[in-house]
């Protein structure tokens, strides 16, 4: 069975991390990605993001998210290479690109420019601010999305600064969203013969990942804040609880589960007492059932809780990244691959949560700047001398 998305073309104006992050995804499934990358800057930033790298220009940063995608290196500034663009675009079923609010329309890497050689290409715009308003030429990054749309002040300790997340979460959730437009749209065009452009940015992604804490603030008036130990705002216990010689996730998120929970740490008595008969009782009453907790988790080690509680009550130990790799059930579920470098050496890296059913996801590491320059422009027909013409020129590289 092939993947998904099998003969699909996208040309991907794009850098960095939010933009190849979802254009990641589309390659994985099995779309053609082909990175356009301007020689004159030395192509996608991300290249050179260390500190670690698998050789000069090759950084572990670019081959996570520019894995199974091809690269052609074009100046689309230069009249020549924005010729070159058009005619592999008509033969596209999409452009992708994560630039500044304000740059595709001049790039003319929108539908407007492009429906006149391709009235079915979908174009997709991943930005910080969206491609109007007053912000659309404005620079912008996730931690400034984190900050500005309200998860920094529901992040961390109530005693210490607000916190980012210790990932760059609005970046790969917009990169996520914006292949799923992507992919409506193509869908649409198919049925429809008509493409269109596609939005989504930083600041309306992170923005709407606010979710119920936004509605209960639009409806009830509600301002969440910042809870000890990652306590969920209204469903107790759900946090970080003592052991004894570390912690321990619980998240009793049904009803269900509290009395499985109380009879595993021994304390069935709790499971009628007043106090803690439900969400709304334990809720009034969460300090005094953190302290009790504590007591009671910490007759035990993390590691014998796990092995009493796993499977039972909603549980987990906290592990750093070293010793989530290491986690025998990343090995059962098969969640590491590797592809070869062209040195003949593997890079191992976390696999593609998407599974589909009888194909396999490539497995191709992240070419070099320009790979894919001669062959996508023999296809195009052009012979030798006029793809070394062009190169003397500096239109591709």
């Amino acid at each position: 069975m092939s993947l998904p998305l099998t003969g699909v073309r996208i040309l991907a104006v794009e850098q960095y991390g939010a933009g190849p992050w979802g254009s990641a995804y589309l390659a994985e499934l099995g779309a053609e990605v082909i990175k356009i990358e301007n020689p004159a800057e030395g192509g996608d930033t991300g290249r050179t993001v260390g500190p670690y790298f698998f050789a000069n220009g090759d950084s572990h940063f670019f081959q996570t998210f520019n894995r199974n995608k091809r690269s052609i290196a074009l100046d689309l500034k230069h009249a020549d290479g924005r010729a070159l663009f058009l005619r592999l675009a008509e033969h596209a079923d999409g452009v992708w690109n994560n630039l500044r609010g304000d740059l595709p329309a001049k790039l003319g890497l929108d539908f407007g420019s492009l429906a006149r050689v391709n009235p079915r290409i979908v174009c997709a715009h991943l930005s910080a601010y969206g491609r109007s308003g007053s912000r659309a030429a404005w620079p912008g990054y996730d931690y400034l999305m984190q900050a500005e749309t309200g998860w920094v002040s529901v992040t961390g300790e109530p005693d210490g600064p607000p916190a980012r997340a210790g990932l760059s979460l609005v970046d790969f959730v917009t990169g996520v969203t914006c292949a799923l437009g992507f992919v409506a749209g193509v869908l649409g065009a198919r049925a429809s013969g008509r493409g269109c452009d596609v939005d989504a940015s930083l600041f309306d992604t992170a923005l709407h990942n606010t979710n119920y804490l936004s509605t209960w603030y639009l409806n009830a008036g509600a301002a969440t804040g910042r809870l000890p130990r990652g306590a969920h705002p209204a469903l107790v216990p759900s946090q970080l609880y003592r052991s004894a010689d570390g912690w321990l996730f619980i998240m009793v998120n049904k009803e269900k589960f509290w009395p499985l929970l109380c009879n595993e740490i021994g304390r069935p008595e709790w499971v009628t007492d007043p106090r803690f008969a439900n969400f709304a009782a334990r809720l009034a009453h969460r300090d005094l059932l953190t302290e009790l907790l504590d007591q009671a988790l910490s007759e035990k080690t993390t590691a014998a809780w796990l092995e009493q509680m796993r499977g039972k009550v909603p549980v987990s130990a906290v592990l750093d990244i070293a010793q989530a790799l290491g986690n025998p059930y990343v090995a059962e579920r098969g969640l590491l691959s590797s592809v070869t470098l062209p040195d003949g050496a593997a890079a191992r890296f976390v696999r593609n949560p998407i599974r589909i059913a009888g194909a396999e996801p490539p497995a191709r590491p992240a070419p070099a700047m320009g790979a894919d320059t001669d062959a996508l422009l023999t296809e195009l027909g052009m012979g030798r001398h006029e793809i070394d013409a062009l190169r003397t020129r500096g239109v591709i590289a």
